[in-house]
């Protein structure tokens, strides 16, 4: 087995976890961030505590702390979850077919620790045109980064 790193273009980590340190990592996760975060659930609509966020910063994944979106990028798209138009790394997200609950939709993970995040779909702004739909319990917050 290699100990080689992976990284991205903007130089983190995107080595994945060992079952060990993701283990470890969800410890800390109440139960409803388990839920979310680890068996692929979804937050109810207009209950997300970052739904409303207007702060300057980054969005990184709440389990391994990889950024994932900037403020700027994010916007008001009416679903009743944080909206953004682009990761800040496209390497920083991971894309499945999702076919459950009778869609055909893409769903959305962490690169490095494959936490759920939400889905992502083909109906945003300019200029990606994309609508990366996340639940906020998948997310924390670090303000001005």
């Amino acid at each position: 087995m290699s100990n080689a790193t992976c990284r991205s273009a903007s130089g983190h980590d995107l080595t994945p976890l060992s079952p060990a340190e993701k283990t470890r990592l969800a410890a800390d996760l109440s139960e409803e961030e388990r839920r979310v975060i680890l068996y692929q659930g979804t937050e109810p609509p207009f209950c997300g505590g970052l739904l409303k966020n207007k702060e300057i910063g980054t969005y990184h994944c709440r389990l391994c702390g990889l950024p994932l979106f900037r403020a700027q990028a994010k916007f008001e798209s009416g679903s009743g979850w944080p909206s953004f138009f682009e990761p800040c790394d496209p390497a920083h997200i991971r894309e499945i077919r999702d076919l459950s609950h009778g869609m055909i939709r893409t769903e959305i993970r962490c690169a490095r620790c494959d936490g759920h995040l939400g889905h992502v779909f083909e109906d945003g702004p300019a200029p990606t045109g994309l609508r990366y739909c996340l639940n906020s319990l998948s997310l924390a917050f670090t303000a001005g980064e």
